[in-house]
């Protein structure tokens, strides 16, 4: 229990106390391979309709893929830029964010593209105009340059393109966040969830020409990215979770609950003044406003996640763990690809009836595709690593060789 004074501490103050933490190890390894897993999860539920995907997570607890991506986002980003803030400051933590935050929305726009013309390439050949209202790309056609504009400033997110744009703006707001919680996790998270409860009784979010507003309300899912960034932040001060034994029932408790809830037809309570609320959660708990019940059921897989889950590179071990690792650790490339790669994969099933045999197989071809992109950057990232390292240093005093007139 030694570690309750130094988690307490941390979460007052933003520090462990004296001599409680231990210092953070190597790459952890969980968060590759949940990351990865989330990443094959969210291609499979971007064709709705196949058989695969009701047995996702989604139809047995309050909370998806989408939470745990976002979750683990600011995970990630507390330990890669907020190490760049403690040991060489701001500015240079601001230059690789906005170079992640470039990259990131060159990313969206390129898929951005891709999806169009998927999509017009798909209405050319089988004269089906309906997978334009499918996807949400009806502006595109109807005005392209309007719509290109919308794109560019995000202003106009055709359906399934609206992760990226999310992350975007969370990465923007990293910074501030992070500051707060190195004074007070605790604080940082009351404001995080006042905010939020504000958004939603206000009814803010950002525009959306296609739809209205923003899918993933930023206003919203700030608490999910807040939560990320407190436990990343709690990694790199090496400040480990209590063994509480009451937080870990509690935690099961309310998956169990949420399992039996999503498998239930109707209200099993029989208690009248829950029936909208079943009727609700059944459906899909609220998505763009981030519902209670997702935040609860997102923080409660995190925490048994962080207390049970084994650390470091242990999950990486099996060759499924490498395999989900590898996806995970090239989160943006599996993204894109798996986002295009959904796209077909729903014009092909409604070309072919949904048969289940077709299901099957794109589901199948689809992960084999993402996963084999992973292992094959990671491999190639290993590679030109090594040849980089491996390049010999010219001697002091040595002349580098002449490029010869005929070099390419």
């Amino acid at each position: 229990m030694s570690s309750i004074p130094s988690f307490s501490r941390f979460l007052l103050l933003g520090q462990p106390a004296d001599g409680m933490a231990r210092p953070a190890g190597g790459r952890d390894a969980r968060i590759d391979v949940v990351r990865g897993l989330a990443l094959l999860i969210i291609f499979i539920n971007h064709m709705p309709g196949n058989v695969v995907s009701a047995y996702m997570p989604h139809s047995y607890g309050f909370s998806d893929a989408a939470d745990i991506f976002v979750l683990l986002a600011g995970v990630s980003a507390a330990l890669a830029y907020g190490g760049v803030i403690e040991k060489r400051g701001l500015s240079l933590a601001a230059l690789k964010l906005g170079g992640r935050i470039w990259t990131l929305y060159i990313a969206h726009i390129a898929v951005f593209v891709l999806v169009c013309g998927v999509v017009a390439t798909a209405v050319t050949q089988t004269q089906n105009p309906l997978y334009i209202e499918t996807i949400n790309i009806q502006p595109f056609f109807r005005d392209t340059g309007e719509a290109l504009i919308g794109a560019l400033t995000l202003t106009y997110q055709p359906s399934y393109l609206d992760i990226l744009p999310l992350y975007i703006v969370l990465l923007a707001l990293f910074p501030a966040i992070y500051y707060a919680v190195r004074i007070s996790p605790l604080l940082t998270l009351a404001i995080s969830l006042a905010i939020w409860q504000a958004a939603v009784a206000l009814e803010l979010n950002l525009p959306n020409g296609g739809a209205g507003v923003w899918f993933f309300n930023p206003f919203a899912w700030q608490v999910v990215f807040t939560v990320g960034i407190i436990i990343g932040r709690a990694a790199q001060l090496g400040v480990a979770a209590p063994r509480l034994l009451w937080l870990d029932v509690a935690a099961v408790a309310f998956l169990v609950f949420a399992w039996a809830v999503k498998i239930s037809t109707g209200n099993p309570t029989g208690i009248g003044a829950l029936n909208d609320w079943f009727d609700s959660v059944q459906l899909g708990s609220d998505k763009t406003n981030l519902a209670w019940t997702r935040l609860m059921h997102i923080g409660a897989l995190a925490w048994l996640a962080i207390r049970w889950l084994p650390s470091g590179a242990a999950m990486a071990k099996p060759a499924l763990g490498r395999a989900l690792a590898s996806a995970g650790q090239n989160s943006l490339h599996v993204f894109c690809v798996g986002i295009v790669l959904s796209i077909i994969g729903q014009i092909v099933l409604a070309e072919t009836s949904f048969a289940l045999s077709v299901q099957l197989l794109i589901c199948t071809a689809g992960i084999s595709i993402l996963t084999g992109l992973g292992i094959f950057l990671s491999w190639y990232h290993s590679v030109t690593k090594r040849g980089a390292s491996a390049e010999p240093v010219p001697a002091r005093g040595a002349q580098a060789p002449r490029p010869s007139l005929s070099s390419p």
